[in-house]
């Protein structure tokens, strides 16, 4: 039996809700086949709650959005979603990102609602920034020139509010709405106003480079490790791990490397963690002893509550490269415990045919423990495509299927593009309609004609404005050479 680890959010693979939310093209298929009603109540139930595991990684948007313009089910949905009283309450970025990127692409589709939805939203919602965003690469200069009063109204004449404006300008991704509003003749006074931002905003970053807060030229390898032990403004001790590695590479010489391994032997967590970073991205040959006493001793409660240091010690050993490591990944892989599945994912990536067993055996385990969305299945996967796995294919198969992610989907897809014969006459046809860009082109190269949809489906992909130029140009090649199946 598999473990279930699929979210109580997300309906089941093979429901036409849980088909949606995961992005897979069969979604699509069915959506198209079903009654209309029961369609459309997906789709709003998707796009009201975003059901991404990542919402910064995997894609839905165009995905969404294609299917809300061939059902055409109109705004009201999404406009009742983006302006219901919680938006000015719960202003985070993925409780309307989702809504206002599918609005995004509509607009482009020629949906006129949808760019006066964005403009609208743009001017009185919480996220305005993202709908100003879809509007930058959208809208036209007169409907950008018109919201300019809107936006900086959001912005009180305190010196609380113009620093936030001057944050607004520095920071924003697309920059064409605020160089049209510091250019509008028609309003002197708003372009005053962003150009003194601009101004504040260069000083500000000149006055923090003038102030830095890390290390200096000259700092010595104690002193970066004692850096490394320091709070991070931003709580987030990885980056500071990573920029500490990056600091000893420049100022760390051989007769450091007692002090090196002795705190990669026994030191603080956070200067451990640096230390075995360290020596393992510079191959020391005493560094895969220090990796497997860090990675299977018991965590400090004091210095150590939250085990970071094997964890460090086995994000270290995932870096490294050479026969040493794979060796060792050998031994290590009959183990059933973390540094277990670490030296079978390193031969996953780096190990040779003779290393599949070994790769199949940890993905079976990972899969039965688990579940299909288990972080560590990613590189398994991408092994038992490099390494033709054949045997992995119910496997794959069961992951693709099942599991949440559209970015662990499209690995698995490539995977089975890979192992199983089927798959230009199976999943490869589903995956012409999948979320994932990286996905349908892999379909696009594999997918075999003898179905009558597909053909029409890469004619379909080459029009349309809003696909990937990967795609396209997957989906040129087969339609170019006849669109033979392979």
């Amino acid at each position: 039996m598999f473990a279930d680890s699929v979210d109580s959010d997300i309906a089941p693979s093979g429901t036409l809700l849980g088909l949606l939310q995961r992005g897979r093209g069969d979604g699509t298929l069915h959506a198209l086949a079903a009654p209309r009603a029961e369609a459309l109540a997906a789709l709003g139930r998707c796009l009201r709650r975003d059901p991404r595991q990542d919402w910064q990684l995997e894609h839905r948007s165009l995905y969404y959005a294609r299917l809300h313009r061939d059902l055409d089910a109109g705004l009201d949905e999404i406009e009742d979603h983006l302006f219901h009283p919680t938006d000015h309450v719960d202003t985070a970025e993925e409780r309307t990102g989702l809504a206002l990127s599918v609005l995004g692409h509509l607009a482009s589709y020629g949906d006129r609602g949808a760019l006066l939805l964005l403009r609208r939203y743009t001017a009185h919602g919480a996220n305005w920034q993202w709908a100003l965003d879809e509007l930058a690469v959208r809208d036209d200069d007169a409907g950008l020139r018109s919201l300019g009063p809107a936006v900086l109204a959001r912005f009180p004449h305190t010196p609380e509010g113009e620093a936030a404006l001057a944050a607004a300008v520095r920071d924003a991704y697309e920059p064409r709405p605020w160089r049209l509003w510091a250019e509008d003749p028609a309003r002197p006074a708003q372009a005053r106003r962003i150009e003194r931002a601009r101004e504040q905003g260069s000083f500000d970053r000149w006055r923090r480079q003038l102030r830095p807060t890390g290390p200096r030229p000259g700092w010595s390898v104690r002193e970066v490790l004692e850096w490394a032990r320091q709070d991070t403004p931003d709580g987030d001790p990885q980056r500071r791990e990573a920029a500490a590695a990056r600091c000893l590479a420049a100022v760390a010489g051989p007769e450091d490397r007692p002090e090196l391994l002795a705190a990669a032997r026994g030191g603080p967590a956070a200067a451990r963690a640096v230390a075995l970073r360290h020596l393992a991205e510079r191959g020391d040959p005493d560094v895969l002893d220090l990796i497997e006493r860090a990675a299977t001793e018991p965590a400090d409660p004091v210095d150590d509550p939250s085990g970071a240091v094997a964890r460090s010690a086995l994000s270290a050993f995932s870096r490294m490269r050479g026969t040493a490591a794979v060796d060792r990944a050998r031994r290590w892989a009959r183990r059933e415990d973390g540094l277990g599945t670490a030296a079978a994912v390193m031969l996953a990536c780096h190990g040779g045919r003779d290393d599949t067993g070994t790769v199949l055996a940890a993905l079976r385990r990972t899969v039965r423990a688990e579940g299909a969305d288990s972080p560590v299945l990613g590189a398994l996967i991408d092994g038992a495509g490099r390494l033709t796995v054949r045997c992995a294919v119910p496997l794959l198969r069961h992951v693709y299927r099942e599991t949440t992610s559209s970015q662990l989907r499209g690995r698995t897809a490539r995977a089975l593009a890979a192992t199983d014969a089927s798959f230009p006459a199976g999943p490869a046809i589903e995956c012409l309609w999948d979320c994932e860009e990286s996905t349908r082109e892999i379909a696009a190269r594999h997918a075999t004609t003898g179905d009558v949809r597909v053909v029409e489906r890469l004619r379909r992909l080459a029009t349309d404005p809003a696909e990937e130029e990967g795609v396209q140009s997957a989906v040129r090649g087969r339609l170019g050479s006849g669109g033979a199946a392979r």
